[in-house]
């Protein structure tokens, strides 16, 4: 291996390599990754019954809701708090680094969720304690798959890959249903042992497969930030969640002094968080994101179809399972499973319809596809409130698969319509903040939708369960005092799966009729008993989802004109954590090398007083630090470092030093414009915001041009050749692997002159020269010629050195392919031998004869040595000669 390419390629910390396949592994990888965080955050809704019936606990019991409450939001809200904070773990210390962690936490969590073998309380804190570590190891996989893909991906492919991930993503909350469906049923355990092969196999898989092509920034942690977004939603949540809970009198728990201290205290810290956010350095949300119009428009609409998206799920599911199956002639314990088969349609329609609808989006941009697919979502909604209760299931399928169609429709094209809108280097905090959104959506529908539901079941369900139970004979005090029970119970039921009036009636039913205590507790009395004051829950809540989806819906059409960047992205931090991390002026200063800059007349006296200096003389000032590089890791000295203000005017200007590196002190506080512009490469842009601290803003340049063609070794294609770019001064500028076919692509290569290398074990390596432009790739064409060879001497009977000795070299198949006369030493060389074995004969005197392996790897040397008596024929002794390998270039 060429020492150049070694130091490129191994060097700790630098990107390597990844050959024209790593791309796909990558997807692959990442996509197993998302889809297995996504069923898990949902995989349990519809399993809960079978969960608790295995450990032994009545979740209807006042005192083991909140067991039920923290099964289902435990593992929602751990991602939604902490996949910000993890995007920039990954940025600082390795995205995939921080991916295999993730991978592994997922898989050890999911492996004990399914070894549990406790009964009761201890069961269920057990399972509680592992979702939430589960759901830790879910956030470090969602935090940085997209980033893993940014990395792996040209800019051509990338919208496609993230498009399929993103779709992973959405699909997994689905397919989460039917799965945990089909497996509780059959034994509960199922639904976390399902995890762990494919765990197993990512977490080795992902080990040994993935690798960080980005580079790494420096950066310090947010921890105060962290901290009050994380105390603060968590607390926001828990409030929402457990106002749902009856409190005293009140059939919901809004009023409770726990709830509203929960609401309050959350909005309160959130405040707290955003006041932090507009001080430090490196904030973990960049609240001036939401200055943009296209970005706040886009996520408001994400926010609004993701909470519609997770209200479904949770009224599907009390509608099926609570009323239209057991209408239907399904017992109460087989709902759960019967109530994911029949979903199946939002699923099919939800797959069918975002890969599309993220392809042609490209083509005729995200906007109407984004408000198209609120607007057809909004109809399905409709549809769904008109639907009697008692429905139809052919058209109960076809608007779920309406439903599905819509919300695909606007998941990809939102997502790209939300980065596009977005410059390069603040990707990273608008994919956290919208992965976030996501995420708490849908916790906070549990709290929306089932308010709604209840408000609606608590208006006429006491007076029809009273009656209802009464005539059938149910003792008037008993009716009376169920009736008067909050109806979350009987939502949570129906929820769960379990049939309600045998919960609610207990010890009252051995005091009724057999025939009429059958009755109330068989498939037919609770379902037609809440029809229809379900329905009037339904309605509020169908009629909530269709004014967010609407809203949505408006909100997309203002979201701008699809942008798209003109020149390729830089690496993965857009898409996991901040680009452009700051940093503090005094780390910076201990390693950085550059000579002072020259700037402008602003700020050349803070210049000229030095880095650390500067900063401790003027504290309202900072500095920008960073470097120009290739796409591939080489510095790109002689470039040119310029500092704009909003107002246009030139603040700072510097020229990089030979290491690739600039820094450009003693600026103002406020929010500049860097542009890094080098000759031969396209010039990149980035924002960074100074609080009187420092900040790091790295550039990736590419250059106009490409080539692009083929390697043969000798007449055939030559695969998985390594091939490098060299521009005129040396640099790496350029890295392809061929394909089957020998051909290769080299994209982003600077205009002007270039020396193209290719490299293969056992041939010559060669290089050419060619002038690169703008105007299309340039071809090259080349040959590599076997690089092995062979030598050695030939020593006469008494061992002096033989001359002029005729030495002839056969191959398997009795062809000569080479032959070499001794020289007055003795020693003869035939070069250029292609691996194999061979036949190695002279015959001076008496033949000698000897075979040889020739690996290509270096020259081979072989002894012949002619005997004076003895067959004509011999096999050389393999004491009597040696092979030594010597390194060649090209190796």
């Amino acid at each position: 291996m060429p020492a150049e390419q070694a130091a490129v390629i191994d060097r700790p910390g630098e990107a390597r390599d990844p050959g024209p396949g790593y791309k796909w592994i990558a997807l692959s990888n990442t996509t197993l990754g998302m889809l297995m965080a996504t069923i898990n955050s949902s995989i349990v809704l519809i399993a809960l019954p079978d969960i608790f019936r295995g450990i032994g606990i009545n979740p209807l019991e006042s005192s083991n809701t909140s067991y039920l409450l923290w099964m289902i939001m435990g593992f929602l809200v751990v991602t939604a708090v902490l996949v910000v904070g993890f995007g920039r773990l990954g940025d600082m210390f390795g995205r995939v680094r921080m991916y295999n962690l993730g991978f592994a936490v997922f898989t050890i969590s999911s492996i004990l969720l399914a070894v549990t073998w406790q009964q009761g309380d201890a069961a269920a804190i057990w399972l509680i304690a592992w979702r939430i570590v589960q759901g830790i190891g879910g956030a470090f996989l969602m935090a940085n798959s997209s980033a893993i893909l940014t990395d792996a991906f040209p800019v051509n492919q990338r919208g496609l890959a993230l498009g399929i991930n993103g779709v992973a993503a959405i699909a997994g909350s689905f397919l989460g249903l039917v799965i945990g469906g089909l497996l509780g049923p059959v034994n509960w355990h199922l639904v976390f042992v399902v995890s762990v092969p494919f765990g197993v196999f990512g977490t080795f898989w992902a080990y040994y497969k993935l690798h960080d092509n980005g580079r790494r920034v420096r950066a310090k942690m947010d921890w105060w930030g962290n901290i009050t977004f994380a105390v603060g939603l968590i607390v926001l949540l828990i409030g929402i969640t457990y106002g749902i809970q009856p409190y005293g009198d009140s059939v919901m728990g809004w009023g409770s002094p726990m709830v509203l201290s929960c609401i309050i205290g959350g909005i309160v810290v959130l405040v707290i968080f955003g006041i932090i956010e507009t001080k430090v350095a490196a904030p973990l949300f960049e609240l001036s994101l939401f200055r943009n119009r296209a970005f706040t428009l886009g996520n408001l609409a994400n926010l609004l179809a993701s909470l519609g998206r997770g209200g479904l799920q949770f009224v599907l599911i009390i509608w099926l399972q609570g009323i239209w199956l057991p209408q239907h002639g399904y017992s109460f314990e087989q709902t759960p499973l019967w109530a994911g088969i029949y979903m199946l349609p939002l699923t099919v329609g939800f797959l069918a319809s975002a890969p599309l609808s993220g392809i042609l989006s490209d083509k005729w941009g995200a906007k109407w596809f984004t408000t198209g697919g609120m607007v057809i979502t909004a109809i399905s909604f409709v549809l769904l409130e008109i639907l009697p209760v008692n429905f139809d299931y052919w058209a109960f399928a076809v608007i779920l698969l309406v439903n599905g169609i819509g919300m695909g429709l606007f998941a990809s094209p939102n997502r790209a319509e939300i980065m596009n809108s977005l410059p390069a280097d603040a990707r990273g905090a608008g994919a956290g903040m919208t992965a976030t959104f996501q995420n708490a959506a849908m916790v906070l529908s549990i709290g929306f939708f089932f308010s709604l539901m209840i408000a609606g079941l608590s208006t006429h369900l006491p007076t029809v369960m009273e009656t209802g139970l009464v005539q059938n004979g149910v003792p008037a005090a008993d009716a009376s005092r169920i009736a008067d029970l909050p109806p979350v119970g009987v939502l949570f039921a129906a929820f769960l799966g379990y049939n309600p009036i045998q919960e609610l009636l207990g010890g009252v039913l051995d005091r009724i009729p057999v025939d009429q205590a059958n009755f109330l507790t068989g498939r037919s009395f609770f379902p037609n008993l809440i029809s229809q004051p379900f329905s009037e829950g339904l309605t509020a809540a169908f009629w909530f989802a269709v004014a967010a989806c609407v809203v949505a819906a408006v909100a997309s059409i203002f979201t701008g004109r699809r942008q798209t960047s003109p020149v390729p992205e830089t690496v993965g931090a857009e898409l996991a954590a901040e680009g452009g991390e700051l940093v503090d002026t005094e780390e910076w200063s201990d390693t950085a090398t550059s000579p002072l800059p020259t700037v402008g007349p602003a700020v050349g006296t803070a210049a000229l007083a030095g880095f650390a200096g500067a900063a401790e003389a003027v504290p309202e000032t900072g500095t920008v630090v960073g470097s120009l590089r290739t796409p591939h890791g080489t510095a790109i000295p002689g470039g040119v470092v310029t500092v704009t203000a909003p107002d246009g005017r030139q603040v700072g200007r510097t020229e990089v030093d030979q290491g690739g590196t600039y820094a450009l002190h003693g600026l103002p506080s406020g929010t500049y414009m860097v542009v890094a512009t080098a000759p031969g490469f396209r010039p990149e842009v980035a924002t960074v915001a100074l609080n009187g601290r420092g900040a790091a803003q790295d550039f990736d340049l590419s250059g106009d041009g490409a080539v692009h063609g083929l390697v043969r070794a000798g007449e055939r294609p030559a695969p998985q050749v390594s091939v490098l770019a060299l521009d005129g001064t040396g640099r790496l500028v350029g890295r392809a692997v061929t394909g089957e076919d020998g051909r290769f692509r080299l994209d982003g290569i600077p205009v002007g002159t270039t020396t193209v290398t290719a490299t293969l074990a056992g041939h010559e390596p060669r290089a050419t020269t060619v002038h690169v432009t703008a105007e299309g790739a340039t071809p090259v064409e080349l040959v590599l010629d076997a690089g092995g060879g062979l030598g050695g001497t030939v020593t006469g009977p008494d061992g002096r050195l033989l001359p002029n000795a005729l030495v002839t070299v056969v191959d398997g198949a009795g062809e000569v392919v080479g032959t070499a006369t001794s020289g007055a030493d003795g020693r003869f060389t035939v070069p250029r031998v292609v691996p194999g074995t061979y036949t190695v004969t002279t015959s001076v005197h008496l033949p000698a004869v000897t075979r040889v392996e020739l690996s290509g790897a270096g020259t081979t040397d072989v002894e012949l040595r002619l005997g004076a008596v003895g067959p004509a024929a011999e096999t050389a002794d393999p004491a009597r000669h040696a092979q030594r390998n010597t390194p060649v270039a090209g190796d």
